[in-house]
């Protein structure tokens, strides 16, 4: 994709990876808003970063997503990018014979697929007529070999690299080039801080790191950009591979 000189949306750019790609984008000149729930915190970000601009947006509302999109499409009417970015994880364990955390469920599916839906729904014909015009999908490592603990979570993700294969091929002769971006387990406060996984798991990816290459692949004209780990976990899918690292990472 064409690194400078856009006008980005990148939704759940109050904290981690949204954060750093806002981060890393402004600094090349592009025109970056952000959006998500906590105005106070898009405040701090956009006056850290002078020119970055902010949109508060819940992206587990349908409504709040469609209210915000018209009021960025009238206020940027260049825009060029939409990176659907905002995600929360929640464990569950459907073994231990407790009643399901309906609302957690509800906000996991409702945030991490609906809201990329609806969004892309709202912004298509306006990206259609826009040069250099990009829909960027952040999915998941666990979209290919899952981690049981958070069977929801995954699921979306798996939703997700699912709606980007056939959304690219429906908007192949659009003008719009539809990227999905697959980070692996990232140093980041999905899940909540401190949160405990497996140890057979992946260690997490710092995520200076991640963004440095996520930067350098996001410049080629890749369609899918597996990082770090999640680079295996994507070739591993439908093979006897996958089984392999799924019993490792879930032992």
């Amino acid at each position: 994709m064409k690194m400078s000189s856009n006008t980005i949306l990148i939704t759940g750019g109050s904290s981690g990876i949204g954060q750093g790609l806002a981060e890393a984008f402004h600094k090349l000149g592009n025109q970056v808003m952000i959006s998500g729930r906590r105005e106070s915190v898009l405040r701090t970000i956009c006056n850290a970063n002078p020119g970055m601009r902010y949109m508060v947006m819940d992206v587990a509302d349908p409504v709040s997503i469609r209210s915000a999109t018209r009021l960025i499409l009238r206020e940027f009417p260049r825009l060029n990018c939409v990176f659907n970015n905002a995600g929360v994880q929640y464990p569950h364990n459907f073994a231990a014979g407790v009643g399901l955390d309906e609302s957690a469920v509800i906000a996991e599916i409702n945030t991490n697929l609906l809201a990329t839906i609806i969004l892309t729904s709202q912004t298509i014909a306006h990206l259609r007529q826009q040069e250099n015009a990009i829909l960027l999908n952040v999915s998941s490592g666990l979209a290919f070999v899952p981690l049981a603990r958070f069977p929801v979570y995954c699921a979306t993700k798996a939703a997700m690299h699912s709606f980007t294969v056939s959304l690219r091929h429906q908007l192949r002769e659009s003008g719009i080039k539809v990227i999905e971006l697959i980070p692996p387990y990232v140093a980041t406060n999905l899940g909540g801080p401190g949160k405990q996984v497996s140890p057979h798991a992946p260690q997490p990816m710092p995520l200076d790191a991640f963004l440095t290459q996520a930067m350098i692949e996001l410049a080629t004209d890749a369609d899918e950009i597996a990082i770090g780990d999640a680079k295996g976990l994507a070739a591993a899918t439908n093979s006897a591979l996958a089984e392999k690292i799924f019993s490792s990472m879930n032992r």
